[in-house]
């Protein structure tokens, strides 16, 4: 199986909602009520909005494919709105990566994951960081593998009425 990453353009921002609507739904479905899924997904991944983010150069998307076809992705960007107190080091917000369920333990959220960390280091970040679910155990080992700590800082990500805590993971580059 090949896996091949691509920059995800504007007019891939159809595929990408989709993509973004579904593993976020298969990630989180049962942790809040269907209501509060169905506004959160209608809110954050609606077309309109997945076109705004992909207009924003700085914004940096990315499709993991097999045989051409989109089944994961990413999402990263240089942003210290959420976390002001990495902004101390030249840092990169890994905010996304998903991959479809059917695709899962088949390697392609590594190969997303190296890209990351290769663009990272590549551009001289000094620290990489993102925000998991405080009960997703599996992401929290997955990025646990790449040298991601739990930095002991958390921040509330609510779906809809449901309170829900991320916590932060960092990661140190340089």
């Amino acid at each position: 199986m090949e896996i091949t990453i691509r920059r995800i353009l504007l007019q891939n921002a159809p595929v990408l909602a989709q993509i973004s609507r579904q593993t976020f739904y298969d990630t989180f479905t049962g942790t809040c009520k269907e209501p509060d899924m169905q506004l959160f997904l209608e809110q954050y991944y609606n077309l309109t909005q997945v076109q705004q983010e992909l207009d924003n150069a700085a914004d940096l998307f990315f499709f993991a494919e097999v045989n051409g076809e989109p089944v994961g992705y990413i999402r990263f960007m240089e942003d210290y709105s959420g976390w002001p107190l990495v902004q101390q080091w030249k840092a990169l917000e890994l905010k996304r990566l998903y991959v479809l369920k059917e695709f899962h333990g088949k390697k392609i959220a590594q190969e997303l994951m190296d890209y990351f960390i290769e663009y990272a280091t590549k551009n001289k970040y000094a620290c990489v960081w993102l925000g998991v679910w405080e009960h997703n155990m599996r992401a929290q080992k997955f990025y646990a593998k790449y040298g991601f700590v739990n930095s002991g800082y958390s921040h509330d990500f609510p779906i809809g009425d449901t309170p829900q805590t991320d916590w932060w993971f960092w990661r140190f580059l340089q």
